[in-house]
């Protein structure tokens, strides 16, 4: 703002002081081309009648001696003898006495050579005008700039301050309830001010945003470590209830070997519920330097799963599981990562629905869909609206083995990848996570259809069938 104010400033002052110069330098031509005519030889003017009143001339010899000079002139030379021999080369403007206040004798004079062909002594004729009026005037010009500038600083000082300390407001009180917040307030909001969009509005927005966003990733963490507590009291609970019963009394060495064969189940159901905490806590997608093939890796799955089938699984009988092919599908995930979630969706297929269980995939539209069917009992609304979140069971599954994590995993798995999860029964529909170009097609059956982008690659295979 002082550098505005002084270039401001000195542009008026040049131009004001131009203005008078420009007066004062016209005035001394106009009078040095009027007298120059009217020098003698002698020094003398012709016509004494061209001198107006109040004009101040001298006429120096070569010298520097005056030879003539207005009533209202001294005798003294005006100028020195060095200036008197420049003007032989040309007009010379002069500027006597200083700016200052009291500064004496403040003149302008203008010194110009005169014919001496009649070989008189006259050299030069020297005009002269008072530059007081001028002076002062710019004098007092500078006083006032000076004042203005300064009275224009505080004002714009004072407006400045004003002015941030109330723009500055709004980040105070933002400032307090965040200190609010940090202290354990729960459920406070930046108080930002409607009917505006300015930067701080927006910022206040942003900042009550982050704040629904962290109070419900605290709720999800809350209600995920209760219901953990939760699965993880039933099996140590039900192995000390075990252990307490097997030392009431005496028993024999098979019911010790029974005993201790149900506390190793229910440690290796402890064990498989920590594990898929620990993968659904700490799952990142990490780097893939190659697609895998969802559609091989549904076929092994599904042969692994035929092959190994023990006595009394759903997928023992001829028939009871079957994979469809259409060609590659190669997706950007990590294998491990794609065989656990295939391996998921069959494992959630044999617990809680009924053979045949047909597994699909195919390729449209850029897009990879895995479609997993069985003809069970399927999941009402209110199951199909929430079972990919954690520890979500149907209330007929309550007395099935598993956790509630499977689709749980799945999800998170999928959302890794930039994908979408589909659960479909009877008519109803639950999209999950970042919705594909691809409609459902597929019967009344329960169904769970995972769609990601393909990734291209250079390999292909053909259909198969299994």
């Amino acid at each position: 703002m002082s550098l505005v104010l002084t270039a401001a400033g000195a542009f008026v002052y040049w131009r004001v002081a131009y203005a008078l110069d420009h007066a004062l330098n016209s005035e001394l031509m106009d009078t040095s081309t009027r007298l120059a005519g009217q020098v003698m030889p002698s020094g003398q003017l012709a016509d004494e009648s061209a001198l107006l009143s109040g004009e101040r001339y001298q006429v120096l010899d070569a010298q520097g001696h005056v030879l003539a000079h207005s009533p209202s002139e001294s005798a003294s030379p005006i100028v020195d003898a060095g200036v008197v021999r420049a003007a032989s080369d040309g007009p010379v403007r002069r500027d006597l006495g200083t700016l200052l206040p009291g500064s004496r004798r403040t003149l302008r004079v203008y010194v110009t050579a005169v014919n001496s062909s009649g070989g008189g002594p006259a050299a030069v004729l020297v005009v002269a005008v008072q530059r007081g009026q001028r002076d002062e005037a710019l004098r007092e010009l500078l006083a006032q700039l000076l004042l203005a500038g300064l009275a224009t600083l505080v004002v714009t000082a004072v407006v400045g301050e004003r002015l941030a300390k109330a723009s500055l407001r709004p980040v105070e009180r933002y400032r307090r309830q965040a200190a609010d917040v940090a202290g354990g307030a729960a459920g406070v909001r930046l108080d930002v001010p409607p009917g505006r969009d300015d930067e701080i509005t927006r910022l206040g927005h942003t900042l009550n945003d982050m704040l629904e966003a962290l109070e419900a990733a605290f709720e999800h963490e809350r209600r995920f470590v209760n219901d953990a507590s939760h699965e993880l009291r039933s099996p140590l609970t039900l192995i000390g209830t075990r252990v307490q019963l097997a030392r009431r009394r005496q028993r024999t060495v098979a019911e010790h070997e029974a005993v201790l064969a149900e506390i190793e189940t229910d440690i290796g159901r402890l064990s498989r519920l920590a594990d898929q905490l620990l993968d659904l806590g700490t799952h990142r997608q990490a780097t893939i330097h190659e697609p895998v093939d969802l559609a091989a890796v549904a076929r092994a799955e599904v042969e692994r799963r035929r092959t190994l089938a023990p006595s009394g699984s759903p997928y023992r009988p001829a028939g009871s599981l079957r994979a469809i092919t259409t060609g590659p599908a190669p997706v950007a995930m990590q294998r491990l990562s794609l065989e656990q979630l295939v391996g998921n969706l069959l494992d959630n297929a044999a617990v809680h629905g009924l053979p045949p269980v047909t597994v699909t995939v195919d390729h449209l539209a850029g897009t990879a869909r895995l479609l997993v069917s069985d003809v069970g009992a399927g999941m009402d609304d209110a199951t199909l609206a929430t079972a990919p979140e954690r520890f979500v069971r149907a209330p007929v599954a309550r007395n099935r083995p598993g956790s509630g994590l499977g689709l749980a995993l799945v999800f998170a798995l999928i959302t890794a990848a930039g994908g979408e999860l589909r659960l479909c029964f009877r008519g109803s529909h639950q999209r999950f996570g970042t919705t594909q170009a691809v409609e459902c097609e597929h019967g009344d059956e329960m169904t769970v259809t995972v769609l990601m982008p393909v990734r291209p690659t250079e390999s292909s295979t053909g259909p198969a069938a299994g």
